[in-house]
């Protein structure tokens, strides 16, 4: 049997604390990718992104495993967040005008052509309503800030504030790119108080990074 590859021990940055900030400088890597835009708990256009991008994730999966004796995990969800204002995520929390990609990370050997052949596979058992919205991209962060988040997302600003407004100042950070979050745990059986979230925030240094 193949050894099982479980990305979140062996690739930087899926791991951290709360209370401590991390600065890591990440490498390109390769997602299924879905974009949407507005609130993720109230729009079906969200819970339609996650029916997309799972089978197709564990479509490759398990092709890799049996085509390329090279198994592995499928890694947690991860999503990118924006708007035109920033502080919608933060102080006005006004989830209406959020856009989003959720993101799960593939590994590098799977190809262009394995791809389409887990979205034929898809299509063929279910046809999930986004599934032709499904992508595959690169996505280059390099330097980041991060910490762990732990409680609901609707708390998450009293954990971004400090590392926005102090930690990141402190290091002459700038914000750049999208707010970056990684989801670690099993919303159906964790309660909201204990759901643990990395908060990710590409930076440049120097001052002159987007704060907007």
């Amino acid at each position: 049997m193949p050894e099982k590859i479980d990305f979140k021990k062996t690739l930087p940055g899926y791991s951290a604390r709360t209370g401590k900030y991390q600065i890591l400088d990440l490498t390109q890597r390769h997602y299924l990718m879905i974009d949407g835009q507005g609130d993720p708990n109230t729009t079906a256009e969200y819970s339609n992104a996650i029916a997309a991008l799972y089978p197709v994730a564990y479509d490759l999966k398990f092709t890799s495993k049996r085509e390329l004796a090279r198994d592995y995990v499928v890694p947690p969800l991860e999503g990118l967040w924006w708007a035109e204002d920033m502080t919608v995520f933060t102080s006005g929390r006004d989830a209406s005008q959020w856009q989003w990609t959720l993101m799960l990370m593939v590994p590098e050997w799977i190809t262009s052509e394995m791809f389409g052949s887990a979205l034929a596979a898809v299509r063929a058992k279910s046809s999930p309503a986004r599934l032709a919205d499904v992508r595959v991209d690169a996505l280059s962060e390099g330097l980041c800030v991060q910490t762990l988040h732990v409680g609901p997302f609707e708390e998450e600003a009293r954990t971004l504030e400090p590392m926005h407004d102090e930690f990141m100042p402190s290091q002459g950070l700038g914000r750049t790119g999208k707010h970056h979050e990684i989801y670690l745990s099993d919303l159906r059986r964790t309660p909201a108080k204990r759901w643990r979230t990395i908060l990710r925030q590409p930076v440049v240094l120097s001052a002159a990074g987007d704060q907007a």
